[in-house]
């Protein structure tokens, strides 16, 4: 993690909690995080879209210094997409950062290249931070095709985006095969991958981009390991699944600068 990227922990709760439980979560965390912790770290939190309106009022009535954070959007600013939501309905909620690309949404949903690229403009139009994923199968990964992989998600996530905009950014490594299987890529191999991620983005969008986009791994992080990773330099901050559904768990993630390697 270089010094002069400031660090962002990202809790993915996917589709869990309703807004009560979603509540008390946001209340536990900010009991267990504490000034020092939010001055040295970006949090953000991502509920299910039934619980944004409920976290951002606790967010705000209690003035606690998290960021709010969306799973996902639609491309087009309004129109006949029913159960869809568009970026300027949750602009207008306090959101933050929007999840664009994530591979169960590629994976299960079929969302393309294309479409990721879509959003991640759309996001960036409603002045919110894209946090766009990138990463490979298990299958591609053996075959020697992860470089591939992730290289052609991110020249077409990033596709008509202005360096500037990239520079702003949050791009997550998640290693498809490591997204809750318990499963996590080693450090060296995490960081392998996040400073090829920056290689592409230097490539495509030019160093100032590169040396200031800020890689979250994402995959099975979990305090044990997430001081580890975060030692890396390339590595400037995780995007949490599971273990951000437990106050206490994440709050010892977005602790990783008091643990001993």
């Amino acid at each position: 993690m270089a010094a002069n990227r400031r660090p962002i922990i990202s809790g993915n709760w996917k589709m869990n909690l309703n807004h009560f439980e979603a509540l008390k979560l946001v209340q536990e965390l900010s009991y267990e995080v504490t000034r020092d912790d939010v001055d040295a770290v970006d949090i953000s939190v991502h509920p299910p879209f039934t619980d944004l309106r409920t976290v951002q009022t606790t967010l705000d009535s209690d003035k606690i210094p998290f960021f709010l954070g969306a799973q996902h959007c639609h491309s087009e600013a309004s129109g006949a997409f029913t159960g869809e939501v568009a970026p300027s309905m949750l602009a207008k909620l306090g959101v933050r950062f929007v999840i664009a690309g994530h591979s169960e949404r590629r994976e299960i949903f079929g969302e393309s290249d294309e479409l990721v690229n879509a959003k991640v403009r759309a996001i960036l139009a409603n002045d919110m931070t894209p946090i766009l994923c990138v990463g490979e199968t298990l299958e591609e990964r053996q075959a020697g095709d992860a470089e591939t992989k992730v290289e052609a998600q991110l020249k077409a996530g990033l596709a008509r985006v202005k360096a500037e905009q990239v520079a702003d950014m949050v791009i997550a490594y998640e290693p498809i095969w490591a997204i809750g299987t318990g499963q996590t890529a080693s450090a060296d191999d995490a960081q392998a991958m996040c400073a090829y991620v920056r290689s592409v983005v230097a490539d495509k969008s030019g160093t100032d981009a590169a040396d200031m986009v800020r890689v979250q791994y994402g995959g099975s992080v979990k305090p044990i390991n997430a001081a580890e990773l975060m030692s890396q330099p390339d590595i400037d901050g995780a995007l949490v699944g599971g273990a951000s559904l437990e106050a206490a768990s994440f709050a010892r993630i977005i602790q990783f600068r008091l643990h001993d390697l």
